[in-house]
């Protein structure tokens, strides 16, 4: 195994059980829709020699800062920031928030050579507050890197892209927390089946939904978050919740109906992804992810920059430092027994069309505006009532004990905005919903313009 993605940071026995060196020498495509599907493929995946020069090209041609710290640049700092410390027992940085470094087949030099690299990364970018991936991306890149100064030099690269139209990895708490809320969004759309089994067994699912890059950074096995890696360095962040959302369909096909192996759905769902190999091949994970259909990078977008704003309000900053997932009293869903009332639904009800909200509104203590009890039947009434206010949830019960209702994510004073004439207002995010005398969401299909995720 003369290879450079066999050096001396690898445990080679591991190595040889988890992948052959069976693939391609050489890649020739230059053209991005046919690299794409190579990755998607796995065309490099059985050759570490080529895996290695893919990966050396694909973070070469990342658009970076001007100045952007080179395999030199560590050459010169990492004895001062490492000293005479032993490399094993290094600190990790702060803004990896305590995740443990993945052994991805490394040895014991190669977990310490994580550290020292994730050390130097800190001191070359004091701006970076909160990034629990980079330990994964960092193990990684190490088994396709000659030496540490040249890891260190692919993961400069990875977090210094300036393309404003390509994201990679997040370097913020608050771009980590709208990503944990774009993803709840795009579950509660495009998994309803699993969103649905997640409100069920969880007493908090935005809890379960924060959760979700660790299933990928940390808890995948190498040989699969490799394939995402490909992947993922040619097309992107949407690669990411693909496979997320991926992960948790296959999830739910294996586990529904069944008792929870753990008192923590969280828990159930990292052992399932440990196990993934029991369950599906890479190839079949990958091909899953991609599968979901009305899936774009726009959608995320919009998502992506509606939660941003929302956690902006909430008093969360870009500057804003780090602190513990488990002080994070925001994130909570804002339906509880003791500060929840209604004549129409239980709290179990509500938790459950709470769930489908938004996530950057799903934060928010519900208030009521009207109710037939205190206000009457007037419809003027109503409307006076609600006007100002977005966005809002209606709930109607019949004189059959049917109930059922929509949620609105403009304010109502839009249906006046055609000049008296009857017409449609709100946004994609709009649904109408039933839940007796069984349970059933209606909602539009897609988001197609941008002005439809005003908060």
């Amino acid at each position: 195994m003369d290879s450079p993605g066999y050096n001396c940071f690898v445990d080679k026995d591991k190595m040889d059980a988890a992948i052959q060196d069976l693939g391609p020498k050489e890649l020739s495509c230059t053209e991005l829709q046919e690299l794409k599907q190579l990755a998607r493929q796995g065309y490099w995946a059985q050759s570490h020699a080529l895996r290695g020069k893919v990966y050396q090209r694909l973070i070469r041609d990342i658009p970076c800062r001007t100045v952007t710290p080179d395999a030199s640049v560590y050459s010169d700092i990492v004895g001062k920031i490492v000293g005479k410390h032993s490399s094993s027992c290094l600190p990790l940085p702060e803004f990896v928030d305590n995740t443990q470094v993945p052994s991805y087949c490394l040895n014991a030099r190669g977990e310490g050579a994580v550290r020292k690299i994730l050390l130097c990364l800190a001191n070359q970018f004091p701006d970076i507050s909160f990034c629990p991936a980079l330990p994964a991306v960092v193990a990684l890149l190490l088994h396709y890197s000659i030496d540490e100064a040249e890891c260190f030099e692919k993961a400069c690269r990875i977090l210094a892209c300036n393309d404003p139209g390509r994201r990679l990895i997040d370097q913020s708490f608050l771009a980590f927390e709208s990503s944990c809320m774009t993803f709840g969004d795009l579950v509660n759309k495009y998994c309803q089946a699993a969103h649905k089994l997640m409100v069920a067994v969880s007493e908090d699912v935005l809890q379960v939904y924060a959760d979700w890059q660790r299933w990928l950074f940390g808890e995948l096995p190498l040989c699969y978050f490799a394939r995402v890696f490909d992947v993922f360095l040619v097309e992107g962040y949407k690669v990411l919740y693909r496979v997320a959302l991926a992960i948790l369909k296959f999830f739910h096909k294996v586990r529904a109906g069944q008792p929870l192996e753990s008192d923590s759905v969280k828990q159930d769902i990292r052992t399932f992804v440990r196990d993934i190999a029991k369950t599906v091949s890479p190839e079949k994970l990958l091909e899953k992810a991609f599968a979901i259909r009305l899936f774009s990078r726009k959608e995320i977008q919009l998502l992506q920059m509606a939660n941003e704003k929302a956690l902006k309000q909430k008093g969360i900053t870009v500057k804003q430092k780090s602190v513990s997932l488990s002080k994070r009293q925001f994130v909570h869903l804002a339906v509880h027994a003791e500060n929840f009332r209604s004549e129409i639904v239980s709290v179990r009800e509500m938790r459950d069309i709470w769930s489908w909200v938004p996530e950057r509104f799903a934060l928010c203590q519900p208030l009521l505006l009207f109710s037939s009890l205190q206000h009457g039947y007037s419809l003027a009434r109503f409307y006076f009532q609600c006007e100002g206010h977005e966005p809002t949830l209606l709930l109607i019960k019949t004189t059959q004990k049917e109930v059922c209702g929509a949620y609105l994510s403009t304010d109502w004073s839009e249906r006046n905005k055609f000049g008296g004439k009857l017409g449609f207002f709100g946004t994609g995010e709009c649904f109408v919903f039933r839940l007796q005398p069984e349970v059933q969401r209606y909602e539009w299909v897609v988001i197609k313009h941008p002005e439809l995720t005003k908060p």
